[in-house]
């Protein structure tokens, strides 16, 4: 059963040891810390409590056991994460399998396609002599391969269709997958192969499942198809989830403290098989515009999980104009993460897997450690070139300022602002205002993008009383609690609802576990608590007081052109009195402090 195998996994890997594998942990008390992998932050905010098996983060509100760190941190769901958490733990699965077809979610029976496909595509490279004489010529390995399981997609429109038919999948699941499609003219028509004539590279969640394929042509037939084509979005494939050998690089990546992001595949089993197997690759899985993949789940983007393995960044991508354009989106997105990002700069006319195959691997080793910082590097550039100086400053301001405009830190955006200054000669005021003008900007897209969503943020109440509500359940399950519960309890029912009170006592054990936790991790001094437990509760019926002023002076408005006057005494008497406890709250801060 699912429940003995996350039982067994649980006993054969602590909280501590799962967690640790991916951040650098602190000890803290009877806990550990660290930054947040799920957010921006400086100060350590996350939590690692070994006795309870579970974590939580002060600042953006992640919480749960080692399932759900995994889930979050790797981009998967429930089954992935067991996948993950069973290889390491040495636990069998077998039990975990659906017994019949009608068991299988569509999530289940797609994976199960994708390997299949996987596996017809591998055989059918082992068959195709030119296509292995190709995989061969760009200086693969048989080890390199079989490693990353490169196939081949025949050249006949329904090759892979129909040898999935045969192994009992539909057109439907076909299509779903992103592995066939119906004509465009016809949309009611046989589906066929999305992939013929293709060099086939799974691309891998990081539990090691086939989630999407990126081909590249093996013949251009001039027929205006791309080089390389991948798969659409589908239920278990959301681009900007996931880099391309995310799986494999990912803990060599958090030993060697550093990234090196290339373009291609080629480029990425190329710098693997050259021994640098903390290399991951974008193409044919996108690079997500933040930390997050998908908020709703709270699920980490590709570069999301790059960037809580490691702060450090080298970017290496072809030195044409199409890689040089695709390399200023991925500095630009680090940079806005908080990342170290430096830059390799490639000969011309070569990419990584070129260099690896015709000059070795300390050809490219020389490459990677002379690697500077993106601002410093595209300044060295900008001085070779015999500008005038208004040209010059135009291509500072147009191609450098935008990277310093996007870090997150003002003291490293003044210190390249000084490094401009010192070579340009441009004053620090100037660049400055620039720098301003540009963060404004990106202000006012982000404003507007957060107002089409219609996100709503969690209030300041909202989060106060999530706060009481957890001291409360914690206090309760003290033999010697440190406040007087029937107080608090009597405090908290003035300021909300008694059907709100009676919801948060139903929630389930877990819940209130993952709450106590919280506030246990925070509240180690009792003094502290009975202090700050007082300002919370004072803080709560202010924000509400506010809220419901806010309300009565609308109502006030509409009352007063109806002219109401006996309405208007009731609502002014009510204004009266929620102003006065107002005043009250705010002379017993006063004297508190």
């Amino acid at each position: 059963m699912a429940n003995s195998s996350v039982e067994k996994i649980k006993e054969r890997l602590s909280v501590v040891d799962v967690i640790s594998s991916y951040l650098k942990l602190e000890k803290a008390g009877g806990n550990y810390k660290a930054p947040c992998p799920f957010h921006n932050e400086k100060t350590p905010s996350f939590f690692v409590s070994p006795a309870r098996g579970s974590y939580y983060c002060f600042g953006c509100g992640a919480k749960g056991d080692v399932f759900s760190f995994v889930e979050q941190f790797e981009g998967t769901d429930f089954k992935g994460a067991l996948k993950v958490l069973a290889q390491r733990a040495g636990v069998e699965l077998e039990s975990y399998r659906p017994q019949s077809a009608a068991e299988k979610t569509e999530k289940d029976r797609l994976y199960e396609l994708m390997e299949a496909a996987a596996s017809f595509y591998e055989a059918e490279l082992s068959k195709n002599t030119e296509a292995k004489e190709y995989v061969a010529l760009r200086g693969l390995t048989e080890e390199s391969i079989q490693s990353f399981r490169i196939g081949f997609a025949p050249k006949e429109w329904r090759e892979l269709s129909n040898a999935m038919r045969a192994k009992g999948f539909s057109d439907k699941e076909l299509e779903s997958a992103g592995l066939a499609k119906h004509p465009d003219d016809k949309p009611n028509g046989d589906v066929y192969d999305r992939f013929r004539d293709r060099i086939m590279f799974p691309i891998a969640d990081t539990g090691g499942r086939v989630i999407a394929f990126s081909g590249r042509i093996l013949h251009d037939d001039g027929s205006g198809m791309g080089k390389y084509i991948n798969s659409p979005e589908t239920p278990i494939f959301k681009k900007g989830s996931t880099l391309y050998g995310l799986d494999k690089a990912k803990f060599e990546i958090r030993k060697k403290d550093q990234a090196v992001l290339v373009e291609g595949q080629m480029d990425l089993v190329l710098s693997h098989q050259a021994g640098f197997t903390n290399t991951v690759a974008s193409s044919g899985t996108a690079l997500g515009d933040s930390l997050m993949a998908d908020e709703s789940r709270g699920l980490l983007s590709g570069l999301g999980q790059v960037h809580a393995l490691s702060k450090n960044l080298i970017i290496a991508f072809d030195a044409d104009k199409a890689g040089l354009r695709a390399a200023g989106r991925a500095e630009r997105i680090a940079l806005g993460l908080g990342m170290n990002v430096k830059v390799a700069k490639l000969p011309k006319g070569l990419d990584p897997a070129d260099v690896i195959r015709t000059d070795g691997q300390e050809a490219w080793k020389k490459i990677l450690s002379s690697a500077q910082h993106i601002v410093l590097c595209y300044m060295e550039v900008l001085m070779e070139h015999p500008l005038s100086d208004h040209a010059r400053m135009g291509a500072i301001r147009d191609k450098i300022l935008p990277y310093i405009s996007v870090m997150p830190s003002a003291i490293e955006r003044a210190h390249f602002i000084r490094e401009i200054h010192a070579k340009t000669g441009i004053p620090e005021d100037a660049l400055n205002e620039d720098v301003q003008r540009l963060r404004d900007a990106d202000k006012q897209i982000q404003k507007k993008e957060e107002e089409a969503t219609g996100a709503p943020a969690h209030s300041r109440g909202s989060r106060i009383r999530e706060r009481l509500i957890s001291i409360l359940f914690w206090q309760e399950s003290l033999s010697e609690p440190a406040l007087d519960i029937g107080a608090f309890t009597e405090r908290l029912k003035q300021i909300i609802t008694e059907e709100e009170f009676t919801t948060f006592l139903s929630e389930s054990p877990d819940k209130k576990s993952e709450r106590m936790f919280e506030v246990e991790l925070l509240y180690t001094d009792p003094e502290k608590l009975k202090k700050e437990t007082e300002e919370l509760l004072l803080n709560f019926e202010e924000e509400m007081l506010t809220q419901k002023l806010q309300a009565l002076m609308t109502e006030f408005g509409l009352e007063e052109r109806s002219g109401d006057q006996e309405k208007i005494k009731i609502l002014l008497q009510e204004s009266q009195t929620i102003t006065s406890r107002l005043n009250t709250i705010k002379s017993s801060r006063h004297l508190h402090t």
